[in-house]
């Protein structure tokens, strides 16, 4: 995975983020959190530590997966 300096932060961002909107399993469909945290543990084991999110995803149960997930991986992230 390459990476970049995120502005003048020491933050090394991948250059390869991960939008989480497919973490809610597709419109209408009821929001898998296995599948979910099969994709954000795939992700990660792919150097990927960019997750893009919004809180509309799912009526928030992405956005959420995505918070507890960071919460307990911070520092492989």
């Amino acid at each position: 995975m390459n990476y970049r300096r995120l502005g003048k932060t020491n933050l090394n961002i991948s250059e390869i983020s991960l939008g989480t909107w497919q973490l809610g399993g597709g419109w209408g469909q009821p929001f898998d959190d296995y599948k979910a945290q099969a994709v954000l543990e795939a992700a990660v084991e792919q150097g990927i530590n960019f997750l893009d999110t919004a809180d509309v995803y799912s009526d928030q149960q992405s956005e959420r997966k995505v918070g507890r997930f960071v919460g307990h991986r911070r520092e492989q992230l």
